[in-house]
């Protein structure tokens, strides 16, 4: 009988070794912490946002981290194949805002605990506290793995699902890419992406804490727009987060230099509409001060910085505010600028950015090109996606790929 180590027991390391386990393979599932999916049970903010169930190609669009590799993985296990997947195994799902595939019950738990179940359906066999030490090979073929403990277990086939460097407080500590380097495979650069953007600007420190929803985001790099967003984002202690911040990270890390996002705090208005109703708002406000007429614009926490940047007095009374400083506070509303100097760290990031080099695995196998017989699946691979679910959709795409190849040859 064939015999299939997969190293990792997160969402594409669990994928992997269900589906190899579906023929009666020994599959072997090596995790070195004490439990199984530890960073799955964290996503979502605990309700774990499965997958996002737009059709393959707009999946592929939103994975800016080699996309053209995926086309395969995405193909044969899309989204709709996720959603049937898990239905099957006994979790309900629900679809969301943006698309975004949840479990029923919004527990994050549920999504690992039928995955543990199927994977004890399928025969598949759980070595938690294993982590491992090496990947043995042999004329270029997988023979094995090494344990901490000097133990060798032998295999026909190795999945490495070991994730990257994200979350390093799940165990994510980049093992996955030693294994891959003694194996001949070459790493990318490895970066931080899906985290908060670190902002030069003192105010923060005065917004943290307060959240905009329905704001539109412009990251530009020498005046030229690289990413637009809308949605909802947060002010932290040194910058920014939030969903439409954690993609646009995706264009920042790894590069050096300052970018400029300028936030859209009305962006269901245009300039002239937006003109129009500060126009009523002062009328209404007549006879206040300018620090006092804001209160049905902007949140209260906002409003002392808007002023500063507006270099409109704040004792001014209203019917004394020109054209021109309405102007500027118009676009003030619409432009609100800050000067990103780069992103958090690892500890903050959702993925990692970089990895296995793409060019050395074959992309509708997800078998290494230089090693026989060994298999790469999820993040520990040079691809990445938004936030949406389209990271977690990687993951089992490319364990789907990764478990049903391994027991074939």
């Amino acid at each position: 009988m064939k015999k299939v180590i997969v190293i990792g027991g997160g969402a594409a390391g669990m994928t992997a070794a269900i589906f190899a386990g579906e023929s009666g393979t020994a599959v072997t599932l090596l995790e070195k912490n004490g439990i199984l999916g530890k960073k799955l049970l964290i996503t979502g903010k605990g309700r774990c946002n499965l997958t996002n169930s737009v059709p393959a190609e707009d999946i592929l669009g939103n994975i800016p981290g080699n996309p053209s590799f995926l086309y395969s993985a995405v193909y044969s296990f899309g989204s709709s194949d996720t959603v049937r997947f898990f239905n099957s195994i006994g979790l309900e799902t629900k679809v969301e805002r943006g698309n975004r595939v949840f479990p029923v019950s919004d527990r994050s738990a549920d999504v690992v605990g039928v995955l543990r179940r199927k994977l004890r359906d399928n025969g598949v066999t759980i070595k938690l506290n294993s982590p491992v030490m090496k990947v043995n090979t042999l004329d270029g073929t997988v023979t094995g793995v090494t344990l901490a403990g000097g133990e060798v277990l032998p295999a026909d086939s190795v999945v490495i699902a070991t994730g990257g460097l994200s979350y390093p407080s799940t165990g994510s500590d980049g093992d996955g890419y030693r294994f891959a380097r003694d194996c001949g495979h070459s790493v990318t650069e490895l970066h931080p992406s899906l985290v908060g953007l670190k902002v030069r600007e003192s105010f923060v420190s005065e917004l943290q804490g307060l959240s905009l929803k329905n704001i539109g985001i412009r990251l530009s790099d020498n005046g030229k727009a690289i990413y637009r967003d809308f949605g909802e984002m947060l002010f932290t202690h040194y910058g920014v987060s939030g969903p439409v911040i954690l993609s646009a990270s995706r264009h920042v890390t790894g590069r050096g230099g300052d970018f400029v996002l300028s936030v859209d705090l009305k962006p269901a208005l245009d300039e002239r509409e937006l003109d129009c109703r500060l126009l009523r708002d002062f009328t209404a406000a007549i006879n206040k001060n300018f620090a006092n007429s804001l209160n049905g614009l902007l949140p209260n926490k906002m409003i002392p910085v808007m002023i500063a940047l507006s270099g409109i007095a704040p004792e001014k009374k209203v019917n004394l505010i020109t054209k021109e400083e309405r102007k500027r506070l118009c676009v003030l509303l619409k432009n609100f600028p800050m000067t990103v100097a780069g992103t958090a760290d690892f500890v903050e990031a959702v993925v990692t950015a970089g990895g296995v080099s793409v060019n050395e695995i074959n992309p509708s196998t997800m078998e290494s090109k230089l090693v026989g017989r060994l298999f790469f699946a999820g993040e520990v691979i040079d691809v990445d996606g938004y936030t949406g679910g389209f990271n977690l959709q990687i993951a089992f795409s490319t364990g789907y790929l990764a478990g049903i190849n391994s027991i074939t040859g």
